[in-house]
């Protein structure tokens, strides 16, 4: 199969506040020409939108881990941190060379800032 793009939904009560997290905290550029519920994370376009069989909050969290690969881990964090966002993992090393801190976004969903660190 030849993929031509990647294309990740988010389904949630309230797209409105997954957006505005994701764009105006997190920081993620919106994707152009793709509506106003898009964004562009390194190529692949993020979208969210409402799905009548969702409620609240995810019930298995790490059952998708949405991973953003940054330079920075440090000052990615504590940019984020400002907004008020809470960290359950800071910084924890892999022994394939990854750093990661994960937090999660108002639906519960996990996310992961990884910065490369093969030593």
């Amino acid at each position: 199969m030849k993929v031509n793009n990647v294309f990740v939904q988010v389904t949630t009560e309230n797209p409105q506040a997954l957006m505005t997290f994701y764009h105006e905290i997190v920081g993620i550029p919106k994707a152009e020409g793709m509506g106003d519920f898009a964004l562009n994370a390194g190529g692949t376009t993020i979208g969210f939108d409402a799905h009548s069989e969702v409620s609240g909050s995810v019930k298995e969290p790490a059952r998708i881990l949405l991973d953003l690969f940054v330079d920075d881990i440090k000052a990615e964090q504590k940019r984020i941190e400002g907004h008020g966002v809470k960290f359950s993992r800071t910084e924890g090393r892999e022994e394939w060379g990854g750093v990661i801190s994960t937090f999660a976004d108002p639906d519960g969903n996990l996310l992961q800032l990884i910065e490369y660190r093969p030593e």
